[in-house]
């Protein structure tokens, strides 16, 4: 079987070409549709009006407008291993709103022979599009996915556990009529298995993982523990969620009962990714965009405030005016965090150590900016960059991250996601001052990660104003 590269330019290629050409041919009918509507008294002769200025460009411009339409429903987010029933749903809903856009944005100022005309219109624009572009997606897609059921190709996969369950899983992979696509390049030895894979595919031991990733371009990890537990499924997660790599488990019905478990499809044995984002592929893109958005708005219009927060700062105390510092983000990678500093110099020269609310290590100015938040506005600077995102679980030091999973193991589970300025957590619990509070807050970051989408981010943004204009911190 054949690899399936991590670069999936190609096929992405293939669907927004498909959908330029078939959005083209589509606007082409609308134009004809519309010709016999308006009526002749409008143009000449067919010619003169499909030859008009104002149509040759919109056969341009109108298949890149569905082009965008379709970016922001998330069809082209995942090239690989698409769901025909996914995939037909979200051209039927994604057609839907593009055609009431088109409409009127460039249709509505047409003036039929009929008023019901409009109707006519709106109808064939919509059944044009949909048919055009769903049928050459459908091919692009049941293609694909044919070489992978047929085992023609498939993904480099890495089996955590070298036990009974871990053979039995690989086994069950093996025996399907229709395959997956996962290529098993080898096992990790993990501790208190007993073995019962041969020992020329154990590639190593958890030690080795880095290297094995690497060495064999691993594209998917199954674990397959012994022993089903939450912690021990949380304590194989802290050894490979860095590495940004789908991650499987083959549940069992204990799982299943106690888990929402989402099958993406039916041929599928009850493998599941667990450290998938929830948020639905479309409003990542939306939030991608209203984050760099806000961020460069909020930027250019309180730069008259950040240029007298920056006086302030400097006036109140020696040293710099922003504090650095190096947090945690997506995937457990380190980047620095830009903070306008709140403490004075050497604060923690005898080593990390959390705020507290009558803590004299703050400067004067320093509190008030804490009490409203404006310490943070820097940080609009960390999501222009792609470091951070407005709202997501807050970034954590390394320092106090590894003994949050000393006590919570499931930590791990914010790293899927990018850091935000403002999170579900600090609204509902605010600062903490101590692991055990910051255990106790991160309940709330968890609950947001399961019920991740525009609406609730919206409503974390609502609070999080709120919260600041009132004067009560977060």
């Amino acid at each position: 079987m054949k690899e399936i590269t991590r670069d999936e330019k190609t096929q992405l290629i293939k669907y927004i070409v498909s959908d330029y050409i078939a959005s083209n041919i589509a606007w082409f009918i609308m134009n004809l549709a519309r010709f016999h509507a308006l009526g002749k008294h409008s143009f000449s002769s067919l010619y003169d009006y499909l030859t008009n200025s104002h149509l040759v460009l919109g056969q341009i411009f109108i298949p890149i407008m569905w082009i965008v339409i379709f970016f922001y429903s998330g069809y082209y987010n995942n090239t690989i291993m698409k769901s025909r029933i996914v995939e037909l749903k979200s051209t039927i809903v994604s057609t839907l709103y593009g055609t009431l856009i088109i409409f009127f944005t460039v249709m509505v100022n047409d003036i039929p022979i009929h008023y019901l005309s409009y109707y006519k219109l709106l109808a064939i624009l919509y059944v044009c599009e949909f048919l055009m572009v769903y049928f050459p997606r459908s091919i692009i897609t049941a293609k694909q996915n044919a070489k992978i059921h047929n085992r023609q190709i498939g993904f480099s996969t890495l089996v955590l556990g070298n036990g009974y369950y871990a053979s039995e899983t690989v086994k069950e992979l093996d025996n399907m009529p229709m395959s997956m696509g996962y290529i098993i390049k080898g096992y990790i030895r993990m501790e208190g298995c007993q073995n019962y894979i041969n020992e020329k595919l154990i590639l190593g031991d958890e030690n080795d993982i880095a290297q094995i990733i690497k060495k064999y371009r691993i594209q998917k990890i199954i674990i397959a523990p012994d022993t089903l537990s939450n912690e021990n499924i949380s304590c194989y997660l802290n050894l490979i969620y860095k590495y940004n790599i789908p991650i499987y488990l083959k549940a069992d019905s204990n799982y299943i009962l106690t888990h929402s478990v989402k099958m993406s499809t039916i041929y599928a044995s009850p493998i599941i990714e667990i450290n998938k984002d929830n948020m639905p592929e479309g409003q990542k893109n939306v939030k991608y965009t209203v984050d760099i958005l806000l961020a460069s708005l909020a930027l250019i219009i309180l730069s008259p405030l950040l240029a007298f927060l920056a006086i302030k700062v400097k006036m109140d105390s020696s040293g710099p005016i922003l504090y650095r510092q190096e947090r945690l983000g997506k995937n457990g990678k380190p980047f620095t965090i830009y903070k306008f500093r709140t403490m004075y110099i050497d604060s923690e020269k005898n080593g990390p150590a959390l705020a507290s609310d009558k803590d004299n290590r703050i400067t004067s100015f320093g509190r008030i900016m804490r009490k409203y938040r404006l310490d943070e506005l820097p940080q609009f600077w960390n999501i222009l960059k792609g470091d951070m995102s407005l709202v997501g679980p807050r970034p954590e030091r390394s320092f106090y991250a590894e003994q949050i999973i000393k006590k919570a193991p499931y930590y791990h589970q914010i790293y899927t996601v990018k850091p935000g300025i403002t999170s579900w957590g600090m609204v509902k619990y605010g600062y903490a001052n101590n692991i055990d509070q910051m255990v106790e807050r991160l309940q709330y970051d968890i609950i947001y990660l399961d019920n991740r989408n525009l609406v609730l981010d919206i409503k974390i943004l609502i609070y999080t104003v709120k919260t600041i204009v009132t004067g009560r911190g977060i």
